[in-house]
């Protein structure tokens, strides 16, 4: 028996116990090298700088019904130093209705934000620079699945130079996870659709044992001319309840398997890697010469490294167990630190983020373990390392129940061997609804 399926009985088996489980992508026409400019250290390196202290985190936050307005919306917290408000909401502004609010990304002159839903597959598009403590809707694309030919489930935008990357996670024909990655320009315009490489139609790439079409996250490292994608699981799986799934063996085949490999300029699937397990987050190495890329697989909870040998031949490997994995913990968001010396992983039931050393990418080492909150999903980490903030809902129908719906965001300090709490908030008591993905903002990119 494989990890993966014996992952699946270990979760079945707890189900029967009663125990609560959730599961918790202008360099386009040359090969030079990308600045290294980016402040969370996931952004894309086609994107302006924050330089020193972020000033506001945006948080794209699920309406709960009955919460609040109920809607979506965009909540912006202070975190300038010495601010009246600081660790405080200052801003929210709402789409008017509930979508699966989910991922998103800034656009590559960090002007607007742009941010999806993953039930009605709508991308909502957000001015962060006319007046950055207080973002405004400045548009909707409400037509995405008949423009990309039937992509569903909007997931992560991706800054490339004047253009988005979205990746899908699912397909109107039936629901399931084959999707594609989709192109439009920074105005909303739409450019392109890519499927992903299947068994039946690989595009040309090699095939090691699996070619499921899945998607999920998109990393892009220039100076080789390389992207990755990840798979998750498509809309018949993510927006039923976790329980139902998971006593589902039928939907329980139906996660990702894979990492893909592309030229990046060709948008062109080179290599489709077995990782089984569901790899979300993508992360790439930052150093000039460090050609490697992490990744973390939620239903088997390891670390998986994607790098180029000494033969320029790339490879997948799995380098290093989370927690006990069959305890599931369910790893989810990932942060590699800018020197690539550290990589945070959020682990999602047991509401813990584990730092791990990971100089040597091949074996990588568990410095501090820490209990966040009762359940934990998004990680974002400032570009010079000292602050690190973390955000809990992973789906609305996904989410823990009753005393264990955790809802908040918290910044801490990290000065390297430890992390202490600057500030919660908890989204709950402020009737904002469920916060999931984080951006920062600064008031002086667009001062000078």
């Amino acid at each position: 028996m494989d990890a993966f399926t014996r992952s699946l009985a270990l979760m079945r088996r707890g189900m029967g116990r009663g125990r609560g489980l959730a599961l918790s992508v202008a360099l386009l026409l040359t090969g030079a090298t990308a600045p290294v400019w980016a402040d969370e250290t996931c952004m894309s390196p086609f994107m302006p700088k924050i330089t020193g202290q972020e000033d506001y985190v945006y948080v794209w936050t699920l309406g709960v019904d009955g919460m609040g307005d109920g809607s979506d919306k965009l909540v912006t917290v202070d975190v300038r130093p010495g601010s009246a408000t600081y660790g405080q909401v200052i801003a929210s502004a709402s789409v008017g209705g509930r979508n699966e609010a989910h991922h998103g990304g800034l656009t590559d002159d960090r002007r607007y934000f742009w941010t999806s839903g993953l039930d009605t597959s709508r991308i909502f598009i957000f001015d962060v620079h006319t007046d950055p403590a207080h973002p405004k809707l400045d548009r909707t694309i409400d037509d995405f699945v008949q423009a990309t030919g039937g992509v569903v489930g909007p997931h992560g935008a991706y800054a490339l130079p004047g253009r988005m990357l979205m990746s899908g996670l699912s397909n109107a024909k039936d629901e399931g996870g084959r999707t594609a990655l989709v192109e439009y320009t920074n105005d909303g315009r739409f450019l392109a659709t890519h499927w992903m490489p299947t068994a039946e139609d690989p595009r040309g790439a090699t095939v090691e044992g699996v070619a499921d079409g899945y998607g999920y996250d998109q990393r892009v490292l220039p100076r080789k001319n390389v992207m990755l994608t990840s798979s998750f699981t498509g809309k018949a799986n993510y927006m039923r309840d976790l329980g139902e799934v998971i006593k589902d063996p039928e939907a329980m085949k139906r996660f990702g398997q894979t990492v893909v490999l592309w030229d990046f300029h060709a948008r062109q699937p080179k290599k489709v890697f077995n990782v089984p397990g569901a790899p979300l987050e993508i992360r790439w190495a930052w150093g000039p010469e460090h050609n490697h890329a992490f990744t973390t697989t939620a239903l088997t909870s390891k670390i998986w490294l994607i790098y180029e040998d000494k033969d320029g031949e790339w490879k997948a490997k799995a380098v290093a167990d989370i927690g006990n994995p069959s305890d599931i913990p369910l790893p989810v968001d990932i942060s590699l630190s800018a020197d690539d010396a550290t990589l945070f992983v959020d682990t999602f039931m047991d509401g813990k983020v584990r730092v791990y050393d990971v100089r040597d990418p091949h074996s990588p080492k568990l410095i501090l373990e820490k209990s966040i909150g009762r359940q934990v999903n998004m990680v974002s980490q400032s570009w010079d390392g000292k602050r690190v903030y973390f955000t809990t809902s992973l789906l609305a129908n996904w989410d823990k129940k009753g005393a264990d719906n955790d809802q908040f965001i918290k910044g801490y300090d990290w000065n390297g061997t430890e992390l202490t709490e600057r500030f919660a908030i908890d989204f709950t008591e402020k009737k904002l609804g469920r916060p999931h993905i984080m951006r920062f903002g600064a008031a002086s990119l667009y001062t000078n």
